[in-house]
């Protein structure tokens, strides 16, 4: 089935060049009209044009992500000119490395403003607009240095981990309003990742190679809450499991007693990912109780 999004109007952020850009392209050739968001916007005029120039529909805007006004303002532009907002792609973001014990609270604080803070402002800009139309594709850019941890990246895995808890709530949130939210987490030789892969790596993992994945996410049958890698023309899901775990009542709880039991509470067997918070409640509070004998159901 081919995916199309026809008539429906799309946000990507940080889209005047690399990913962003690459989403953008991808949006408008399945009929998206497009709104190119990046600082400043002369990127942002050059890729709006391009999208024109092929017989799309792309406006530019400069607003910073971290500027809630700003956004805000965009947003309202947007709804001014199209009157809808069906499609947000969360991908403006920055870098700041250091190893944490050189690392400023300042270039700690702005990447959480850019990536965490800014991905708030895009989304909680666009949220009741799709609340209200019944209807809302959002994708957050996370990132493997947020799932598996990078050297030298404590900030930006941080934010990008960050992605995945909020997803997993909106996702919870938006489900009666037709909203469905996930996270991509791209591999793509780009701006942020020049000089640190080799050419041939860089060249392989184009950013074009990745958004294939953003079109299915936002399309009309698109999952929720998945975490979807990309890169080089390769996809595959992250889910995040929980071990089966043991109980320690009524007799063995005690730093000793998790000590003793640490490879059953470590071990695979009966492990299951787990959908809400509350599963964990649940599951713990029905263990304690098998141990004790009481009913807590």
């Amino acid at each position: 089935m081919t995916i199309r999004l026809d008539d429906q109007v799309a946000i990507v952020t940080g889209a005047g060049r690399g990913l962003g850009r690459a989403h953008a392209l991808a949006l408008a050739e399945r009929g998206a009209k497009v709104v190119i968001n990046d600082l400043g916007d002369v990127n942002a005029e050059t890729v709006a044009r391009e999208i024109n120039d092929a017989g799309g529909n792309a406006i530019a805007n400069g607003a910073s992500v971290t500027d809630n006004a700003q956004i805000e303002n965009m947003v309202e532009r947007t709804m001014s000119k199209w009157g809808r907002v069906d499609i947000l792609i969360n991908n403006a973001g920055i870098l700041k490395d250091k190893t944490f014990h050189k690392m400023s609270l300042e270039d700690f604080r702005t990447i959480i403003d850019v990536h965490l803070m800014g991905t708030v402002h895009c989304t909680r800009a666009v949220w009741n607009i799709m609340r209200e139309q019944a209807y809302g594709r959002v994708v957050f850019t996370t990132s493997g240095s947020g799932l598996y941890g990078n050297f030298g990246q404590a900030n930006y895995g941080a934010a990008k981990m960050a992605m995945v808890g909020l997803m997993n709530t909106l996702h919870l949130e938006g489900a009666k309003y037709n909203i469905h939210v996930n996270c991509l987490a791209p591999a793509a030789g780009t701006a942020m990742t020049d000089g640190l892969i080799s050419e041939e790596a860089f060249n392989l993992l184009s950013p074009e190679t990745v958004s294939p994945g953003v079109v299915f996410l936002v399309g009309p049958d698109a999952p929720s809450r998945k975490v979807l890698g990309a890169g080089g023309g390769s996809f595959a899901i992250f889910k995040g499991f929980e071990t089966d775990g043991v109980n320690l009542l009524p007799d063995n709880l005690s730093p000793e007693g998790v000590a003793s039991a640490w490879a059953t509470i470590n071990g695979e067997s009966g492990m299951k990912e787990l959908k809400r918070g509350f599963e964990q409640l649940e599951k713990f509070a029905m263990k304690g109780a098998a141990n004790l004998g009481i009913d807590v159901s």
